[in-house]
Order: structure tokens, then C-alpha cells, then sequence
């Protein structure tokens, strides 16, 4: 399916329409407003399944010319009737077939060919039209050209340099800004691309070894707390030469990064040479010494980590912020994971950590021929490297604006044509010398600012941070910081109800035969977890409301990216909340 809508958005922008695409699992009023707010004349849809779905509802408040089915026979189609037979129906097929006539018959006939001719597709024209699922207000149709597209499949290669033969194992959906890029960029270097599931992907990764994973920071979330499970419920003796391993390991890199200088930091004083220098001779004698048992370390237990996931080259992360603990374990292990950076508006890539130059904690340089900039988010003043901001870009990547929103175009973009991310970030300053010696010019996001908490006190806080954090926890599946002008944060937790049993049982907390822990004692489990996990913050969780129901794309509480729709999940225990608080 993901095959067939890949060709047929191909198929539309080389004959100089417009595709607007939406993903399957969107309700049908979204998909309604979408189609009509878009103009649209016809619809491409997946299946006759989803046609069934969504039949009455386009019949009876849209004008549609034709609808082509993607996939499965016209004979599955239901709510066919005599007061819309007129909606020609096309399966994908006939469309092939009738395109190769079309050619045929213009090719043959000279008459034919003198009444048609070749109207040029100019650069700047519009490609595709998508509908941002952002977590928060209603979607805006992102206008991308056929150059913002063109810029991504031209300059990925410095980020991913595939060869013919590369496997690529791809699990987000076929519209979404950044899996289109990947497809383009694949499709245009001839490497093999496999669709997976989250359902299948621990099966695909064994079976087909790809060379790549590209996806966002969930996916290797989870492989993370995969494998971290593995090891936890290993025998005594393989658990901890296990976690010793990698604690070497991970000390290892941190004195590699060192003496490589490839670390971060926002100071902007230059270091002396003398300190300089001692401080990479130090570093180096200690990985030296390290090297040989992360090395033992590699053969021992990271091979067989390697063989069940595979990535034999490189993770590629991106649509969200990659957790810093999954950054340096895979890392450490030896399985490269290259963050980057982009949005819908952005056609999405505008910085990616390289091959060479893969700063952990960064999203990496900008891409060729695009700008960063960092401004303060009250006066708009550009502020100096190492400060933090908003993030701001412009270049070859940023859309021609929103779809008929002339004014939500002339907030998100200025007159010199920088584009306002929303994201908070800094750049690391210019060091010749010293631990970011290699690092300099990267780009470091740090949260969100529309998603900032504003507390009573008049304290900023930085939700994702608090999340990152307390995500560490086994015993936390999902979390969400709250506490929008309250006095003291607070937060909706998902438990995981497996690991607070186990964490219940080894505390004595309850017996070893009972399956079941009082909401009272895991709410003691998981306040002790979370004050352990946010020890160094200066913000700690107060009141927290335990929910059984995850966020997911199916409830509406995740977008089809896996982001948390904060606005949804607040209103949906908005009941909850406010009593929290009394």
C-alpha cells in the first residue's frame, strides 16, 4: 500500500498537479475539511475499505471529477448508486493502463500529438500541499514546491551517503514530509527501501539487516528499552557483566568525545592551548586504557545486539527530540545514530548530524545552503552564539507559505524570509582549541516554546526536559507535565504496570504471589522514581494523576508521527487536572 501511494503522489506532481495527502487513521471530518479547504477535484484512496468509510460523506458534501483507488479490486466498493455513478471510479491499474494508451495513441498519431503540448513545470511551483498534524490547533496546508523537494534529494547524501545495495527499513507513514524526503532520496540513488510496522519491526530488523533505520526517537525508544529489558531479566552473572560492559563503554565514549573534541557547550570563551592540550592528553590515556574492555565489551554482547537489530550503518532520527540516555547508549554499543532536525514547513530536513561529525546531544550542521539564526523571543534581537532562543532558518527548504492563510504565513514567515520554528535552541560558539573544537556551528534544539509552562510563580519551564527525564524510568510508560498557571507542576502518567509489580515485589512492598498493587503504593513507587530520576532539576512533580489508557494515534492522543497532542491529552483529563489541585 505504502508502494502504491508513494507512485501515485510521483505520478500527480510529474504531470504538474498538486497532491494533498492524509493519512488513513485521520477522522473523516478532518479529511473532509482538508479535501474541501484544498480545493481538490479528486480523490486517490488506499483501499476499498477506506472508501466504504468514508463513501457517504464525499458523495453527499464534496464535487469530485474522479476517485482512484489505490489498492484491492472496484468490486469491493460499496455505496455506489445511481445518484453518484457519475464519479468515474479508476483502480490503479486502469490508470496505469490508460496513461500507456494516452502515450501510445499521442506517440502514433501526428494529429494527436500537434493538439497537445509540454507546459513546463517551473520550480517554484507547488508540489504538494500537507496538512501539518502538529500536537496542538487545527492543521495548516503546508505549501512545498517541486525546488523545496529537489533540495532535500540533492543535499541528503552528505547526511546519508547510501550506496547501490543499501537496504533501508522505513516505518512512518508514506505522506509524512520527512518518510517522503527519505523515498525520494532512496528512489533517486537506486538502494532497496522495506516497509515495516511497529508491530513487525523487531521481526524486519532481524530478518532484513538494514543498512539504515529511519524513523523518529519513539522507535529507538522502544529498541532501547528493548534491549534493556533483555539484560534486566538476564541470569545474575550475564546481567551484570552485561551492565558493566556497558558502563565501561559509555565512559569510554564520553572520554573519546573529548580528546576528538566533539563536545557541546555554550561558553563562548576560547580555552588555553595548555589547558587544552593536557586535557586531551588526559582523556586519551584513559580511553586508551578503557579501549581494550569496550573492546572485549564488542565481541562478547554488543555482536549479538547488533545481529538481532541490525543498522549495520546508521539509525536516522528524526521528528522529535532523541532522549539523551538513547543517544549515548547506542552510542556506546556501537550502533550509530545520526539526529536531525526539521518541520512540514521545512519540506522537513534543515540540519543533520553527519557520518564524521556526529555530535551527541545535537541535531547536527545546517544542510547545504540554509541558514540558522537565534533571536529572543520577546524583542526579536539576534543574540550571539552559545545563547538560547528561537530557532530561525531560511533557505532553500522553507515552504512558500500556508495554503489560503495569508496570515498565519506572515507570522511563521518575515519579509527577509527567515522562518519562525517555535523551537527553542542554540548554536555551539566557534572553538579552535579545546573539548568543541569539531563541534563548532552545530545546531542544539531545547524545547518548545509554545509548549512552555508559564506557572503562577511567573517561572518558564520546559516540559520536555521534565519528560525526558522521568522517562528513564522503567516503571514510566508515558508522562505529561502539566501545571499551566498553577502554583507547582504536576503530571498525567501512563504506568507501566508490569515493572511496578516487579519493583513492588523486590521492595517487599507486596508479597512475591500477589499480581495486583493498590493505586496508593504505586503512587509512592512512582513519586520515589520520579524524585530519583528529576534529582537535579530545579522543578520537581507535585500532584500526579495515574491514567490506564495510553496516548495513542487511535485514541487521538498522539499525532500519526507518535508525538503526544498535548492539547488533547490536558482536555481530555481537563476534570482530573483542576482537582489535582484543590
Amino acid at each position: 500500500m505504502s508502494l502504491a501511494c508513494s507512485r501515485s503522489s510521483l505520478g500527480m506532481m510529474a504531470c504538474g498537479a498538486i497532491n494533498v495527502v492524509r493519512g488513513s487513521r485521520s477522522s473523516d471530518e478532518e479529511l473532509l475539511q482538508i479535501y474541501n479547504h484544498s480545493e481538490s477535484v479528486a480523490l486517490a484512496v488506499d483501499g476499498p475499505e477506506m472508501f466504504n468509510r468514508i463513501a457517504k460523506t464525499f458523495y453527499s458534501k464534496t464535487s469530485m471529477r474522479f476517485i482512484i483507488l489505490l489498492w484491492g479490486e472496484k468490486s469491493g466498493l460499496s455505496l455506489i448508486s445511481e445518484e453518484n455513478k457519475d464519479v468515474q471510479i479508476f483502480s490503479f491499474m486502469e490508470v496505469i493502463d490508460l496513461g500507456r494508451e494516452s502515450r501510445r495513441t499521442w506517440s502514433d498519431s501526428h494529429e494527436a500529438s500537434q493538439q497537445y503540448y509540454y507546459e513546463a513545470i517551473n520550480s517554484d511551483d507547488i508540489a504538494t500541499l500537507v496538512y501539518t498534524s502538529g500536537t496542538t490547533g487545527n492543521p495548516k496546508g503546508v505549501m512545498l514546491t517541486h525546488q523545496n523537494l529537489l533540495h532535500q534529494i540533492k543535499n541528503l547524501w552528505e547526511i546519508v551517503p547510501a550506496e547501490v545495495g543499501d537496504r533501508f527499513l522505513s516505518m512512518l507513514p508514506p505522506w509524512h514530509a520527512y518518510e517522503r524526503a527519505c523515498e525520494y532520496f532512496i528512489f533517486t540513488f537506486g538502494v532497496e527501501q522495506v516497509y515495516t510496522t511497529v508491530r513487525n519491526l523487531k521481526d524486519d530488523l532481524k530478518r532484513y539487516q538494514p543498512h539504515y533505520l529511519i524513523s523518529v526517537p519513539l522507535v529507538f525508544e522502544t529498541l532501547y528499552s528493548g534491549i534493556q529489558k533483555q539484560i534486566s531479566t538476564s541470569p545474575l552473572v550475564r546481567k551484570l557483566v552485561a551492565l558493566t560492559f556497558i558502563k565501561v563503554s559509555l565512559a569510554y565514549m564520553e572520554y573519546r568525545r573529548i580528546y576528538e573534541g566533539k563536545c557541546l557547550t555554550r561558553n563562548t570563551k576560547q580555552p588555553s592551548i595548555i589547558h587544552s592540550t593536557l586535557d586531551w592528553l588526559w582523556a586519551s590515556i584513559i580511553a586508551s586504557i578503557l579501549f581494550p574492555i569496550h573492546l572485549l565489551a564488542k565481541k562478547l554482547v554488543y555482536s549479538k545486539i547488533h545481529s538481532a537489530i541490525g543498522i549495520s550503518k546508521a539509525g536516522i532520527s528524526g521528528g522529535g527530540s532523541l532522549p539523551l540516555q538513547v543517544d549515548k547508549f547506542f552510542e556506546a554499543i556501537g550502533v550509530k545514530v545520526q539526529n536531525g532536525y526539521g518541520l512540514t514547513e521545512t519540506s522537513p530536513v534543515i540540519a543533520a548530524r553527519r557520518p564524521r561529525c556526529n555530535v551527541i546531544g545535537s541535531v547536527g550542521h545546517p544542510v547545504q545552503h540554509t541558514e540558522f539564526k537565534v533571536v529572543d523571543s520577546e524583542t526579536d534581537e539576534v543574540l550571539p552564539p552559545g545563547s538560547k532562543g528561537i530557532l530561525k532558518v531560511r533557505g532553500p527548504p522553507v515552504m512558500k507559505g500556508y495554503f489560503k492563510n495569508p496570515l498565519a504565513t506572515d507570522q511563521a514567515l518575515d519579509r527577509d524570509g527567515w522562518l519562525n520554528t517555535g523551537d527553542l535552541g542554540w548554536v555551539v560558539p566557534h572553538h579552535s582549541t579545546g573539548r568543541s573544537r569539531n563541534s563548532s556551528g552545530v545546531v542544539v534544539v531545547d524545547g518548545r516554546a509554545k509548549d512552555t509552562i508559564v506557572l503562577s510563580t511567573g517561572e518558564n519551564v520546559e516540559p520536555a526536559e521534565l519528560e525526558e527525564a522521568a522517562m528513564r524510568s522503567s516503571i514510566i510508560q508515558q508522562i505529561l507535565v502539566v501545571g499551566q498557571d498553577k502554583r507547582r507542576l504536576g503530571a498525567i502518567i501512563v504506568p507501566n504496570s508490569e515493572e511496578v509489580l516487579k519493583v513492588a515485589r523486590e521492595l517487599s512492598i507486596i508479597d512475591s504471589i500477589s499480581s495486583d498493587v493498590s493505586e496508593e503504593k504505586m503512587m509512592n513507587i512512582i513519586y520515589k522514581e520520579l524524585k530519583t530520576w528529576m534529582s537535579k532539576s530545579p522543578f520537581q512533580i507535585g500532584p500526579i494523576l495515574l491514567v490506564n489508557e495510553p496516548f495513542t494515534i487511535d485514541n487521538g492522543l498522539m499525532t500519526p508521527t507518535m508525538k503526544v497532542r498535548r492539547d488533547r491529552v490536558v482536555a481530555k483529563y481537563k476534570e482530573q487536572i483542576e482537582n489535582l489541585y484543590k
